[in-house]
């Protein structure tokens, strides 16, 4: 026991050096990449070690394409270092989010802001849920359907009706899921967005942002109209309870949203740095004063230092298994793709040939259809990148190839049953997260899919 704390906190304090250094790097500290991707590999060897088989597979996987590529002649040492490098900027990214997440779970106006927000009349309950949920999700990332997802279910407890109480929690949870999902296309704080923005060339966040919106838009408007057609009809419906609270409780998550936008954008235009740079040194020092100010008014048993020692010690370790899982995603993509390129091309498959609205489309269906048999988002998109024609080579704006990814990338997040976000929903309903992303989320999918398509392809070639 004594010797798993003593691992888990030296794992927990290698990821906060691995996340500064990768943020000095990004601002332009000379950072020797060779130390970066040592802290990244000791990382995986500390956690690999302690997480269950299905991760552990991922790092057998991970070595075995670096033994391939040294048996096939290629520069497997180059590649390795390379995917290496990937692991480290998910991982120093994942614990930057994480941060601001820890605090964020601890802070009294969000938690009443989520109550108010689940506590919403029927009629206006979805949007309310699936606005909140988008809010949310562009401050704690998945820990808004944590806070969200357990405030619905506890209200949907309330309602002692079990036919009420099953449709009641379905669309609440819903609501909660489909608004986070329409945050990916254009979060600057979401993983789809920094992984996406990094494989495609000549991308970048700020050129993504608009068309971006646009996605989530769609995402958002389509489950809202879907919720309000196919809504149940009760003939004896129940009786609402008064609401308590107002709309200003959302005013701290507006300045919060505020703030985080102000400092990223101020930043980023500023002195030229990247978004995700920005966010690996702004969001933790953020959260830091956050911490601080909730301190001063609730007292010695919210102290920086224990919650310090709370979140090194035993918190940021717990994502153990998320944290693997990631990086490893970023390692097998960095280093499979040299593999599968020539692998493909012998198939007779070259998206270089195909009509280059017939490339876009693709991109949105192919990352959900890759997300049923098991294969994570990021693990999709470095491995399909480089098989992806240059924009200039479709004829397209570098941003047009990031939205018909990350659209895809959200749209995983509804029917993958793999994913973080239906397994969390389902976990929340007592369903499996394959009902929640074939049964629930089926229609609700290919309606979208449609939609965004369309979208994609109009931006891209009209726009």
């Amino acid at each position: 026991m004594m010797i798993s704390r003593i691992l888990d906190s030296a794992a927990a304090v290698l990821l906060v050096l691995l996340t500064l250094g990768f943020g000095f790097r990004e601002w332009g500290v000379d950072v020797p990449p060779l130390l970066i991707q040592g802290v990244a590999l000791a990382i995986l060897l500390l956690l690999g070690s302690r997480v269950r088989a299905t991760r552990k597979a991922f790092i057998v996987t991970g070595i075995a394409l670096s033994v391939w590529l040294a048996a096939a002649g290629q520069d497997w040492l180059r590649l390795s270092l390379d995917g290496l490098d990937k692991a480290a900027f998910i991982a120093a990214f994942f614990t930057a989010l994480s941060t601001l997440r820890n605090v964020a779970e601890t802070s009294p106006a969000l938690q009443r802001t989520g109550r108010f927000l689940a506590s919403q009349p029927p009629g206006r309950r979805y949007a309310a849920l699936t606005v909140g949920g988008h809010l949310f999700a562009l401050l704690i990332n998945y820990g808004s359907i944590s806070l969200l997802g357990g405030l619905a279910a506890q209200s949907a407890r309330s309602e002692a009706d079990p036919l009420i109480r099953s449709l009641r929690t379905r669309r609440m949870l819903l609501a909660i899921q489909r608004g986070f999902i329409s945050s990916l296309p254009w979060s600057p704080l979401a993983f789809a967005m920094a992984i996406t923005t990094a494989v495609v060339p000549g991308a970048s966040w700020a050129t993504s942002v608009v068309p971006g919106l646009g996605s989530a838009a769609i995402i958002l408007l389509t489950g809202w109209a879907m919720d309000i057609i196919f809504k149940p009809r009760l003939a004896n419906p129940p009786k609402r309870a008064p609401v308590e609270g107002s709309w200003a409780l959302l005013a701290p998550l507006f300045v919060l949203l505020a703030l985080l936008a102000v400092t990223v954008l101020g930043f980023h235009a500023w002195l030229d740095v990247r978004v995700v740079g920005v966010v690996m040194l702004a969001v933790p020092t953020i959260a830091i004063a956050w911490a601080g100010l909730q301190h001063r008014s609730a007292g010695p048993e919210t102290s920086l230092r224990l919650r310090a020692r709370r979140f090194l010690g035993k918190e940021l370790p717990a994502y153990r298994g998320e944290i693997v899982l990631l990086m490893m995603a970023g390692y097998i993509g960095t280093v499979g793709a040299p593999l599968l390129q020539p692998m493909v091309r012998a198939a007779g498959f070259d998206m270089g040939v195909l009509p280059p609205w017939l490339v876009l489309a693709m991109l949105v269906w192919m990352i959900p259809l890759l997300g049923q048999i098991g294969m994570n988002p990021i693990l999709a998109v470095t491995l399909i990148a480089p098989l992806i024609p240059a924009p200039e080579t479709l004829g397209v704006a570098p941003s047009a190839l990031v939205i018909a990814i990350a659209s895809g990338w959200a749209l995983s997040g509804a029917t993958s049953p793999f994913t973080a976000t239906t397994l969390l929903i389902g976990a929340f309903a007592n369903v499996s997260a394959l009902h929640v992303g074939l049964k629930w989320n089926g229609g609700y999918f290919l309606v979208t899919a449609c939609l965004l398509t369309v979208w994609v392809l109009v931006y891209g070639f009209v726009l």
